[in-house]
């Protein structure tokens, strides 16, 4: 979805109904506070009731992690960016997706809300079980610890600078996507997949144009005020 200004301030109104609309908005603590104790006491169930030994308790859960960047790559490719003229698909993808690059600072918008979060958890977590057995409750505790350090990670680009030197690939990487691409550098925790599949940035040739990034942005005093999409 492509938008010819992007806003730098304010956030967009998804929804006329005001309860609806609050539920499309969270905090990263919130979203931290509700996995947190899945992410600890599945891996202690597997261990000490299932009887998984520790050390494949501990290859389950990174393997978790490490299936998430998968994941996470080809959700935000295929899913958050498909590219269709059908209206209806093209509201939902705004929904899920591209409200973020219309106001890519709005910080409430920056992880998956707790009620739609909580039933694709469930899901995933189901369809896990059903392919996995047991596995899956040292598996999916390291896929969720996954989520929350993307969602961490991409809370943070949106929200500060980056506070090493070494994080600054990974900032100006997301910005590339969200200023100059959207049709490149899909991975945010890892860029392993977009590395892969061929889809990355060469930060190396990429070069800095803050002339042609400042055209996109809305200047207006209205730029502050949300877009109400019907």
């Amino acid at each position: 979805m492509k938008f010819e200004k992007i806003h730098n301030k304010g956030q967009a109104q998804i929804f006329k109904n005001r309860y609806i609309e609050y539920l499309t908005k969270t905090h990263p603590l919130i979203i931290w506070g509700m996995y947190l104790p899945v992410i600890i006491l599945l891996p202690y169930y597997s261990s000490h009731t299932i009887g998984f030994s520790n050390s494949k308790t501990t290859l389950l859960f990174l393997a978790g992690i490490f299936f998430w960047t998968f994941f996470e790559y080809i959700i935000h490719r295929f899913v958050f960016h498909w590219v269709s003229d059908n209206p209806r698909i093209q509201r939902v993808s705004y929904i899920l997706h591209g409200n973020h690059h219309e106001f890519p600072r709005d910080r409430q918008r920056l992880f998956m809300p707790p009620v739609p979060s909580l039933i694709l958890a469930s899901l995933v977590f189901l369809l896990m079980y059903a392919a996995m057995g047991n596995n899956v409750f040292s598996f999916f505790p390291g896929f969720m610890l996954g989520y929350l350090m993307y969602g961490s990670m991409h809370y943070a680009i949106h929200a500060w600078n980056p506070p090493y030197k070494w994080m600054k690939p990974i900032w100006r990487n997301h910005h590339l996507h969200h200023y100059k691409s959207d049709e490149k550098g899909f991975g945010v925790s890892s860029h392993i997949w977009d590395k892969v599949f061929g889809t990355g940035f060469d930060l190396h040739k990429e070069t800095e144009n803050r002339e042609e990034v400042q055209k996109l942005m809305f200047t207006r005093r209205n730029s502050e005020n949300a877009k109400q999409i019907s």
